[in-house]
């Protein structure tokens, strides 16, 4: 039975004055050059040289897999209860199997030894190396979160071959990351199974899923726009990649081609070695003769990612023909959930690393994130309070994903009732779901803001609710 609701819309408060009447910007822009982190400040990389630090190899090889591999790491500068409460939650709680690179992990209180107080402060653990007490204990997932929250599967064309919007398909080659994030929008199929997610598995052979991919795209003209993701693209064989990024390249109707890989950031060893500059600039040369747009989109949400290392493969990429690198982040309660955070983000990818801030995604509704997503009106204020310091092609637009909608602005909304944090939204378009479905196009479609976000009437609403959704 699902639930009923009042769609009373609530006038948001007066936005609250600044905390600092005094004279000067509520945010003073100063440089701030990247560094790389020194790795042998901790005991497990003492005698790591620079060599071994730049190998992609040595990079894969040392990933942290467990409490074990991270107390390898960090010995005994880091309590014991803290690798306690981690090993807890990937007991109990984590969708996510762990798996996070030296290049990440050094990004972790990055420029002073670690202590158990600044790594559970830390931005970039917070959202990578998840542990039990991060987690809320009232509402530790929304009544309506899923899996699948993006229905992805459902739309799923041919396998792994996503057809959301009306001229962009999403193609998930493979499954698997070099780095494994806790908040992962696509937890039901990445990575390995925990205790808590049974994972679905991809089932063809590589090379049969990719035809099936190919064989749709060249029979159905009206789609121009292909992401090729997975998982992370890094962790395909770069021959294989390549190959599939020729027979890409040959569809007429193809005009732009985006390469999803978070280990831009969490493993730019990878995207710096010769083989792979050497294919991405071959690829980068058929895209420029053919008029096709090709880009890399990567996903750093912390300023402590950027390093001189991001930076260098982001250049290279561009040099070799690439013609854009840009950044979708995701708001993260306890990451970057500020203004400031933010734009001292944004800065250094524009200004530092050469990445274009494009979008900043609001967490989706899958289990075991309330304590990182963030409600629509807080997404709101964020999205006002960048506004202006940034050049305009390089303010990045801050969007909700809605169930069975897509990306919309966070001010897109069509209603809003605040004091149950139900938000209402519409689109132009149907999904390959709903070609038949006369409706589609003026159904209201509800999105959730975290229950804890609302006020004590709402809080007390959804308590008695929670016992009748589906």
């Amino acid at each position: 039975m699902a639930i009923t609701h009042s769609p009373t819309a609530v006038i948001a408060p007066p936005r609250p004055a600044p905390a600092s009447s005094g004279a000067g910007q509520p945010h003073e822009y100063r440089r701030r050059e990247l560094v790389e982190p020194d790795w042998t400040r901790l005991p497990g990389w003492r005698h790591v040289t620079r060599q071994e630090w730049e190998s992609a190899q040595w990079q894969r090889a040392h990933c942290v897999k467990s409490v074990r591999g991270l107390r390898d790491v960090y010995g005994d500068l880091i309590e014991e209860r803290f690798y306690a409460d981690l090993e807890a939650d990937q007991r109990t709680n984590a969708t996510m199997s762990m798996l996070v690179p030296p290049q990440m992990i050094n990004t972790m209180v990055p420029h002073t030894v670690p202590d158990i107080h600044r790594l559970y402060a830390d931005p970039v653990r917070r959202y990578m190396l998840p542990v039990a007490s991060d987690r809320r204990t009232d509402w530790p997932s929304h009544p309506y979160a899923t899996r699948d929250s993006l229905h992805e599967h459902d739309m799923w064309v041919a396998e792994g071959l996503t057809h959301r919007y009306p001229t962009k398909v999403l193609a998930e080659l493979l499954s698997t990351c070099p780095q494994y994030c806790g908040h992962c929008t696509r937890m039901d199929l990445v990575g390995n199974s925990t205790p808590a997610v049974k994972k679905l598995r991809l089932t063809p052979r590589p090379t049969d899923r990719y035809d099936g991919i190919i064989s749709y795209l060249r029979t159905h003209p009206g789609v121009r726009d292909v992401v090729v993701s997975g998982g992370d693209v890094a962790n395909v064989p770069w021959r294989h990649l390549e190959t599939f990024l020729t027979r890409l390249l040959a569809i007429d109707t193809v005009r732009d081609i985006r390469l999803a890989t978070k280990a831009l950031m969490g493993l730019p060893q990878h995207w710096l070695q010769p083989d792979v500059v050497e294919g991405l600039g071959r690829v980068a040369t058929i895209a420029a003769q053919r008029g096709v747009n090709l880009a890399i989109h990567t996903h750093i949400n912390h300023v402590n990612s950027l390093t001189p290392l991001v930076a260098r493969a982001a250049q290279t990429a561009r040099q070799v023909g690439v013609r854009d690198v840009r950044n979708q982040g995701v708001l993260l309660r306890g990451v970057n959930a500020s203004g400031l955070d933010l734009l001292e983000l944004c800065f250094a990818l524009q200004g530092e690393a050469g990445i274009l801030p494009y979008y900043f995604y609001m967490c989706d509704m899958i289990p075991g994130a309330e304590h990182w997503r963030v409600a629509v009106w807080q997404a709101q204020d964020l999205q006002h309070d960048i506004m202006g310091y940034l050049p305009g092609y390089a303010t990045p637009r801050i969007v909700c994903d809605v169930p069975f909608v897509g990306k919309r602005w966070v001010h897109m909304l069509t209603e809003y009732d605040r004091e149950h944090g139900i938000s209402y939204w519409t689109k132009n378009y149907r999904t390959s779901i709903e070609r038949d479905d006369a409706d589609a196009l003026v159904r209201r479609y509800p999105y959730y803001d975290p229950i804890d976000t609302l006020p004590p009437s709402g809080q007390r609403w959804w308590r008695k609710q929670e016992c009748h959704v589906d």
